[in-house]
């Protein structure tokens, strides 16, 4: 027999009856059914039918076997067994399950396309079509889709457009897994892109006194120097510094970082000497 793990309890499946080539009493009276989880025995003069008591799931039990007895009333008592070997069917009562809630990967900015990111896995208990499983993003933003893609088959997530950490730092994304008839379900993928020294520092002149006299008093402040980097941690930390021999030093300031106060060195600031 074939029956379907999605039977509804107090379902009803005939069998065909025992033959018995004596009549009256010594013919067949009763039967008794193995027991087991399953099923119970329904039967009277016109039929027998096995009664569904607990619902299958073929996911825990693939097949059952029941041994059927039927009996005589003769004297001594004759009997006959028959086995009945039941087949489960699969329903497609499973949702694919991802290996993880939450997966969680570090990716360099500027990492070359095709770069596999991260590679996440569900199963589904059910068999054929029912267990087939396809992935995508769910709800993702045109920036995400834009970045990176999903195989619907492998669930490899992988990078399809330039990640800039300076644009943005992180990426939450949600992914769906979902099985030939439909069931979905959902994992998150956290993903942190860590900053490269890829941007030079830009030096912006904020003040300036120019000209300045050739006598002015050793420092003398004459500027003020503001210095950028857009990237980040120690690959923004910058040193300013005056490559020529000139009258004049850098100093950090304290009331602007990163700026530096350009002032004027000990000594003549001489026209006649530096002009």
């Amino acid at each position: 027999m074939e029956i379907s793990e999605s039977a509804v309890r107090g379902n009803r499946f005939s069998i065909e009856e025992a033959h018995d080539a004596d009549i009256g009493q010594n013919a067949v009276q009763r039967y008794t059914l193995q027991k087991n989880d399953y099923f119970i025995l329904s039967s009277d003069s016109n039929k027998v039918e096995l009664l569904l008591e607990n619902s299958l799931d073929r996911e825990k039990q693939k097949e059952i076997n029941l041994t059927l007895t039927a009996l005589d009333g003769g004297s001594p008592q004759k009997s006959g067994t028959v086995v009945i070997h039941i087949t489960v069917l699969d329903a497609n009562d499973n949702a694919p399950v991802f290996s993880q809630s939450v997966y969680k990967a570090t990716l360099p900015e500027n990492s070359p396309l095709d770069t596999i990111v991260i590679h996440v896995s569900a199963t589904d208990a059910d068999e054929g079509v029912n267990g087939d499983v396809t992935y995508d993003f769910g709800h993702a933003d045109d920036l995400d889709v834009n970045l990176f893609s999903i195989d619907h088959k492998t669930g490899e997530i992988r990078i399809s457009g330039m990640i800039d950490y300076e644009d943005r730092n992180s990426f939450e994304m949600r992914v769906e897994a979902k099985d030939g008839l439909g069931l979905t379900s959902y994992a998150k993928v956290i993903i942190d892109i860590s900053d490269i020294n890829d941007n030079a520092p830009l030096i912006n002149l904020k003040s300036l006194s120019n000209p300045i006299p050739e006598n002015v008093s050793p420092g003398t402040e004459v500027g003020i120097i503001n210095v950028q980097d857009r990237d980040s941690g120690t690959n923004r930390q910058v040193r300013c510094y005056i490559q020529q021999t000139v009258p004049f030093k850098l100093l950090a300031s304290l009331n602007s970082t990163p700026a530096y106060e350009m002032e004027t060195t000990s000594g003549k600031t001489s026209f006649d000497n530096w002009g």
